[in-house]
């Protein structure tokens, strides 16, 4: 099991403040076009979720979600499969 959780890069349309981008200290920022790209760690799907929730509370447009780097493989027989 990964206890590091996994790594996901999560871009928003427009650039973020200094307000806003204080409500992500578990994300690295980089802004770029009219986009800005969230990049972190993240420890389970849960708190997944609840940055993809705060992203829909503070009324920001979602662009696209992706894990990235070397995760645990779901393949059939890490799920008890045969």
């Amino acid at each position: 099991m990964n206890t590091q959780g996994m790594e996901y890069e999560i871009c928003v349309e427009r650039h973020l403040g200094p307000g806003l981008a204080a409500l992500f200290p578990e994300f690295a920022l980089a802004e770029g076009g009219d986009c800005t790209t969230l990049r972190g760690n993240l420890a389970d799907q849960a708190a997944l979720y609840g940055v993809l929730a705060r992203i829909r509370d503070l009324g920001l447009t979602l662009i696209s979600v992706s894990r990235v780097g070397d995760g645990p493989s779901t393949g059939p027989n890490e799920r008890g499969e045969d």
